[in-house]
């Protein structure tokens, strides 16, 4: 929970759910969502993986979510410095 709770700092709430996943799709998230608190948002992710926009990485320096090559290349750019 605490991870998740980073990563929705950083990224927001919305961003942290696989909007194209069946998961999401079946428990019409898309209306569901802005009906939750946070928390209760953030224990859904909790309890269910597949709600959770993957790949998901977070790092003393930032979090990053979904596979953009390049947006993986600039943030990866930054630990090799």
């Amino acid at each position: 929970m605490a991870e998740l709770e980073q990563a929705c700092a950083v990224l927001g709430l919305k961003k942290l759910f696989n909007s194209s996943g069946m998961d999401y799709r079946s428990l019409g998230m898309k209306d569901v969502l802005p009906t939750l608190s946070e928390k209760d948002a953030l224990k859904l992710l909790s309890e269910n993986g597949n709600l959770v926009k993957r790949p998901l990485v977070i790092a003393k320096d930032g979090v990053i979510n979904g596979f953009k090559e390049e947006l993986w290349a600039e943030f990866f750019a930054t630990f090799l410095k």
